[in-house]
C-alpha cells in the first residue's frame, strides 16, 4: 500500500490520521487478547490459571493492610515525642544517647 502524503489534501490527511489511530487501537486490542490467550495457555501447562499467577492472591502481602509500627522509645523530656526504632533516629534520641543515656532507658 503506497500512499503519497505529499499530494493529499489537509482534509484527506486528517481522515487518514483518524483511520490510522482507530487501526492502532484495534491492533492493540487484538494483540492484548492474543497475549492473554498465550499467557493463559502457558499458565495452564504448569497447572495454574492466569488469575492464580497474576491476581492479588499470588502476592505474599496481599490482603494485609500496612499498619504503622508501635513506638518503642519516648523522649524523657517530652513523652509525646516517640520513635518506633525504625528509620532515622530522631534528634532527641541521638542527643540522649550521646549524653550518656542507654537505649533501654528510653524504651517505653
Amino acid at each position: 500500500m503506497n500512499i503519497d502524503l505529499k499530494t493529499m489534501s489537509h482534509k484527506d490527511l486528517e481522515k487518514l490520521l483518524v483511520d490510522v489511530k482507530a487501526a492502532i487501537k484495534n491492533a492493540q486490542t487484538r494483540d492484548r487478547r492474543e497475549a492473554r490467550k498465550a499467557a493463559e495457555k502457558a499458565a495452564a501447562e504448569y497447572g495454574f490459571s492466569l488469575e492464580e499467577l497474576s491476581g492479588p492472591a499470588s502476592s505474599k502481602k496481599a490482603g494485609k493492610a500496612k499498619r504503622p509500627s508501635e513506638p518503642k522509645f519516648a523522649n524523657p523530656n517530652d513523652p509525646s515525642q516517640t520513635w518506633t526504632g525504625k528509620g532515622r533516629q530522631p534528634k532527641w534520641y541521638v542527643e540522649a544517647v550521646a549524653g550518656g543515656k542507654k537505649p533501654a532507658d528510653l524504651e517505653i
